[in-house]
């Protein structure tokens, strides 16, 4: 009656072998960036170009991949705004522009330059600077996560009829750069001047305040901005001038651990660089990755991160550095950790010890069997 108890055991003991195997055979997977530049206008029809560079890592591309991206309902296109994400494009915009509306103008410079792509489902504004392609609504979404994180009031617009998105801002001013009578519209009392995201030229492209005829008349939603993303583990960095390369060394000790031990996560920034936050994260068995919590560099430019794993599995864990700007982040190499359930230890065991007392039982009852005798070894004449 005790036989398929055993084979259970031996099946269990068997699969987290094999699992334990496999998981120390994978590669080591080195991280990558993602680089694209865009060109920019000290404001339209001027005179005076800048290129800015924008790097995204791959730890955090893969963070916003993950993610949902189910919509319940027209209202769920604002999770999609990303400010925190990007508000290193908003810095840098606001170095050479000193006013609000060339701000906005310089923010649909760039999207303009994304190639047009009908694209599903919806995106993360990250997704998309990474993939370099997108459609109406993620051009919206990539303009309102700067224009927000750049401190001005925007919200989402959209046409239900014609299929379309754009976005309102709201001006301290009346655009003076708009090639026709600036067309807004009101929500709660607030003027919201049109800003078109689409369209591929992006020095003579749509001007805030400007509006395609076709949308003019046409009945919209305003969808604010309220229940946008508040926070995420990383930034883009971005950068005038270009950018310097960083790497993260990342080890991992323990390995091998039994479930609500320490793990300890410690490495080195380099070049070194002194009060700079990373972010670690996680990816539990097939779960997507998270941010499991910061850690920040000390004046050798090294780090130290204690975590209790409380969950049993394997564990992939990287190390990530935004960047700044005068370097581009980067990601540390993904370090894989197994950690034993208390229960599969304690089986483990329960079965070494069961099998430890059938040996000794065995061993007895042998030596106890009727005519078993010890063999006598002869006798050595002298």
């Amino acid at each position: 009656m005790k036989k398929p108890k055993i084979e259970s055991s031996k099946l269990l003991l068997t699969t987290t072998t094999i699992l334990l195997v496999i998981s120390y055979l994978l590669p080591e997977v080195w991280a990558q960036s993602y680089s694209h530049s865009y060109q920019l206008l000290n404001q339209p029809n001027g005179s005076t170009y800048y290129r800015l560079n924008v790097t995204v890592q791959q730890s955090l591309y893969e963070y916003y991949n993950e993610k949902s991206h189910v919509l319940n309902s027209n209202n769920d296109f604002a999770k999609f705004v990303t400010p925190y994400a990007v508000a290193p494009i908003a810095d840098s915009l606001w170095r050479i522009y000193t006013d609000d509306e060339d701000f906005v103008n310089g923010v649909l410079m760039i999207v303009h330059q994304i190639p047009y792509e009908a694209t599903t489902p919806a995106k993360y504004p990250v997704e998309t600077l990474v993939e370099n392609k997108g459609d109406c609504d993620l051009f919206s979404y990539i303009v309102a996560s700067i224009i927000k994180a750049g401190g001005l009031d925007a919200v989402l617009l959209y046409y239900d009829s014609q299929a379309h998105m754009n976005i309102g801002v709201s001006l301290s001013h009346t655009p003076r750069d708009s090639r026709e009578p600036a067309y807004y519209v009101t929500y709660n009392q607030t003027e919201y001047y049109i800003a078109e995201c689409t369209g591929g030229n992006w020095q003579d492209g749509w001007r805030v305040g400007e509006c395609p005829d076709d949308l003019k008349q046409a009945s919209m939603q305003v969808i604010t901005l309220e229940n946008c993303e508040q926070w995420a583990p990383g930034q883009v960095s971005a950068s005038y001038k270009t950018l310097e390369s960083s790497t993260i060394s990342l080890t991992v000790s323990p390995t091998f651990l039994i479930q609500s031990g320490m793990v300890t996560l410690y490495g080195q920034l380099s070049p070194i660089l002194q009060n700079k936050t990373l972010t670690v994260y996680i990816k539990m068995n097939n779960s997507p990755w998270i941010a499991l919590g910061t850690v920040t560099t000390d004046f050798m430019g090294q780090f130290e991160y204690i975590w209790n794993a409380e969950t049993a599995g394997i564990c992939y864990i990287r190390v990530s550095w935004s960047g700044d700007e005068d370097y581009a982040g980067a990601d540390s190499r993904i370090q894989t950790l197994t950690i034993l359930s208390t229960f599969f230890v304690l089986l483990i065991a329960i079965t070494a010890i069961l099998v430890c007392v059938g040996l000794i039982i065995f061993l007895t009852s042998r030596q106890t069997q009727p005519g078993f005798q010890e063999p006598v070894p002869p006798e050595i004449p002298y």
